[in-house]
């Protein structure tokens, strides 16, 4: 997963540049973990990640990532690593 691609096209979401930057890292991460594709059969790609967001209650990104990881975490357990707490300003 391109975090840069990903960053960019979180745009659409309510935030800063660093609360993109923040979750953009975040999901690489659970990308490149490979617990997102051996939980659901899926590739994580920025496609799929914006999917689940556009889901989301309408908050800032960091938010509907949290909410999100908070559903997988609730689901099939071990995500809650990938919550996103804090981002520079």
């Amino acid at each position: 997963m391109n975090r840069d691609r990903v960053r960019g096209a979180l745009a659409e979401f309510a935030g800063s540049d660093a609360e993109r930057r923040a979750v953009a890292r975040a999901a690489g991460d659970l990308a490149d973990s490979g617990r997102y594709e051996d939980a659901t059969g899926r590739e994580l790609t920025a496609a799929e990640l914006l999917e689940h967001l556009r889901d989301a209650p309408e908050e800032s990104v960091a938010s509907r990532w949290n909410w999100w990881i908070g559903s997988l975490d609730l689901s099939y357990g071990g995500f809650g690593e990938f919550q996103v707490r804090r981002w520079r300003a």
